[in-house]
């Protein structure tokens, strides 16, 4: 008897110990995507580009199951981070842009901006880590498939085709316990 009431109390301090930001962390995870967009050379200076990925499947609930949780769990969604790298040529850099947007868009669904960045400098290179607004994209990886796009302006001429990595990384938080 007093065995299980040490246990008992062992447990409840336990329960004490651990803060809700640490059981939280239990059903918090990320899911990362790579998509590449390639801007065809140009000699006009000012010209809108504007590019969309393929769509992009989601295998959201592969993910989720690997994370012990499923869709119906799932409280929100948010871009983590989205960094831009020219992957060809291989001396490409970012200088030749004014400004980028990415948005996402899936069936069904609104297209949303989901990250930006603005008055970039000539001296960038080749990547650029780019602003996310923290808007909740939930239901468009739940979806089987999503796309992404690209709206940007040129200040300078490039006179090669340039093929962009876009690496996003999405943060999702799950419900505690099914509750």
């Amino acid at each position: 008897m007093r065995k299980t009431i040490t246990q008992f109390a062992i447990g409840i301090l336990a329960i004490f110990t651990f803060s809700c930001d640490d059981i939280d962390k239990l059903t918090q995870f990320r899911m990362n995507y790579t998509e590449s967009v390639t801007i065809e050379s140009s000699t006009v200076i000012g010209i809108p580009i504007d590019l969309s990925t393929p769509s992009i499947p989601s295998n959201s609930e592969s993910t989720f199951a690997g994370n012990n949780t499923s869709k119906d769990l799932i409280e929100e969604i948010s871009l983590e981070s989205m960094t831009l790298t020219i992957t060809s040529p291989q001396d490409g850099e970012f200088s030749f842009l004014e400004s980028a947007l990415l948005l996402i868009s899936a069936d069904g669904l609104d297209e949303v901006e989901i990250a930006y960045i603005e008055s970039i400098p000539d001296d960038i290179g080749n990547s650029i880590d780019m602003e996310v607004t923290g808007v909740n994209v939930k239901d468009y990886l739940l979806k089987d498939q999503f796309s992404l796009r690209m709206k940007s302006s040129t200040d300078k001429t490039i006179s090669q085709d340039h093929t962009i990595d876009i690496k996003s990384t999405f943060f999702v938080d799950a419900k505690i316990f099914g509750q």
